[in-house]
């Protein structure tokens, strides 16, 4: 069967067959089985199977003065690992980003728990082995009793961690993301390194550009306190219930909360943004730790 073409566009990229240090101008073409990056004096063709990581973003000290927003694959040749880079224009990487990763997962089977919580709440649902589905901005699992899709922009924090499935230790993912009001809580056991990689990979696209804001905030001991009153009542709670003590002092602090984008005025009440869904988890860490 013949092999087509799902993106064809000219960036800039570098990879060990080009003897310059500095990225060149070349032709980069991915198919459903192979990328391959091409210029005036080399080739590099990589077989998808080969790649077993996806960096958007990141760049080798050496090569970061050369380029900004960069897509990093990492792959194997034989008993050694190597990386490849490559830059275009937003929308060619947009592009790129998207049907790269899905062509990496395609076909990939995974075993879920969802939800594992709601809120602090086990649920107890079971374990379902379902297909993972790439879509724009969203990762779904179909294939399964009740198929759900998980909006990237909802995701407030994961984990990796290791699961024991009929007998074997397998790599899992554990993330939150808030799809309403309230925490949920997936589980997605995978049947390899590899697949974790990418699948962490794709679900961190949108989460670290708001964890890196996160975590330039520095809330005031009373922000904080408001804020984990709003998420200990599942994420939404009446004004009048985080008024304790002066007034005019918590209007103020409501209103820096919201010029923090930290929180929201919904329909019954103070409702966490994603971001201070994320300062929330991440200030429960620093005390559990």
């Amino acid at each position: 069967m013949e092999e087509s073409v799902v993106a064809d566009f000219v960036g800039r990229l570098h990879t060990p067959d080009i003897g310059a240090d500095e990225p060149v101008t070349g032709r980069i073409l991915l198919s459903q089985r192979r990328l391959v990056l091409a210029t005036a004096d080399a080739k590099t063709t990589i077989p998808l199977s080969a790649v077993f990581d996806v960096a958007v973003g990141m760049v080798p000290n050496d090569l970061r003065s050369f380029f900004s927003d960069t897509v990093t694959i990492a792959y194997q040749v034989g008993s050694s690992r190597r990386t490849a880079m490559v830059e275009g224009e937003e929308d060619d990487m947009e592009r790129f980003i998207r049907i790269l990763f899905k062509a990496l997962l395609r076909g990939v089977t995974v075993t879920v728990r969802h939800p594992a919580k709601v809120g602090g709440r086990v649920t107890g649902a079971t374990d379902h082995t379902a297909a993972v589905k790439l879509s724009q901005g969203a990762l779904g699992f179909i294939d399964c009793p009740e198929p759900f899709s998980v909006d990237l922009s909802t995701v407030i924090d994961f984990e990796r961690t290791d699961r024991t499935l009929g007998g074997k230790n397998r790599p899992a993912l554990v993330f939150r993301h808030v799809p309403n009001t309230r925490t949920v809580t997936s589980i997605v056991t995978v049947p390899d390194e590899r697949t974790l990689n990418l699948l962490g990979r794709y679900l961190r696209l949108e989460y670290e550009e708001v964890q890196t804001e996160v975590e330039s905030l520095d809330p005031t001991e009373e922000q904080l306190e408001i804020l984990v009153s709003i998420y200990s009542a599942g994420g939404e709670v009446d004004v009048a219930d985080v008024v304790t003590g002066d007034v005019t002092q918590t209007s103020m602090i409501l209103d820096s909360l919201r010029e923090d984008a930290l929180i929201v005025d919904g329909e019954s009440g103070l409702t966490l943004t994603r971001k201070g869904q994320m300062v929330v988890t991440t200030y429960l860490e620093s005390v559990n730790a």
